[in-house]
Formats: C-alpha cells, structure tokens, sequence
C-alpha cells in the first residue's frame, strides 16, 4: 500500500514538473493531495515499524537486563505505542467529525476537509491494533 501511495505522489508531482514547465503555470491543488498521502504514507510507514518492532527505541539500558525484565520492558514500549495511538484514533476522529459537522473545505480544491483527515483514525486504529497483536504476542512467549 505504501508503494502505492509513494508512486501516486511521484506521479501527481511529475504531472506538476511537466505542466509548469511547458506552461509556467503550477497545479495549486497538486501539493494539498501530495501533502495528505504523506500523511498516509508516514501512517503507513508507522504500521510496518510497529509490526517488526523496527520503531525507535533507547535499548542500551534494555539490552543489559535478564531475558524476563527485557520481555516486560517491550511489553511497556509496546503499551505506550498502543495508548500513543489510541489517542490519535480518538483525537483525529474528533478532528474528522469536527471538520465534517462544519463542513470545511480544502483550500485549493474545494474538496470537503474531511476526505483528508478522515486517513488519520482508520490508519491509527489499523496501527493500534498491531500493537495489541504484539503486546500478546510478548505476554504469550
């Protein structure tokens, strides 16, 4: 899905190059949907890190622990990931909700806001829920 998304940007950021170039006028709107699929495409990135456990951690205290301090500390990492992003479903809900109820609209396009922030909760729910898969996973090993 990432590469799906990167290759939709490169391609809306290449329409932008060729036109300004042969016409010197710029798709305005171009960088407001470039902008949001970074969005998901960092959401996305997010997912994956979460999934391997390739997320950013201080480990040089961890390291140095027996085996069953070490498992409590991931499982520790691993629940704050899960509140972190509990947060943002709940937060970016209220942000999509808020910009749906007022009817909000993108500055460029027109498009109702809330297409753009509606990526935020349904990706950090997708991201919470692998960090539940993981907490179990460590609480079972």
């Amino acid at each position: 899905m990432a590469a799906v998304v990167l290759g939709v940007i490169c391609l809306i950021t290449l329409a932008n190059v060729v036109v300004r170039y042969f016409t010197n006028y710029s798709f305005a709107a171009t960088e407001e949907i470039s902008v949001a699929l970074m969005v998901v495409l960092a959401l996305l990135g997010s997912a994956t890190a979460v999934a391997r456990r390739r997320h950013i951690a201080i480990t040089i205290l961890i390291d140095r622990l027996p085996r069953p301090l070490k498992r409590f500390a991931e499982v520790i990492a691993e629940t704050a990931t899960l509140v972190m992003f509990l947060l943002l479903v709940w937060l970016g809900g209220e942000l999509a909700w808020d910009v749906y109820r007022f009817e909000e609209t993108s500055p460029s396009m027109g498009w109702p806001q809330w297409i753009y922030n509606i990526w935020l909760p349904i990706l950090a729910a997708l991201i919470a829920a692998r960090a539940a898969f993981m907490i179990i996973r460590s609480l079972r090993s």
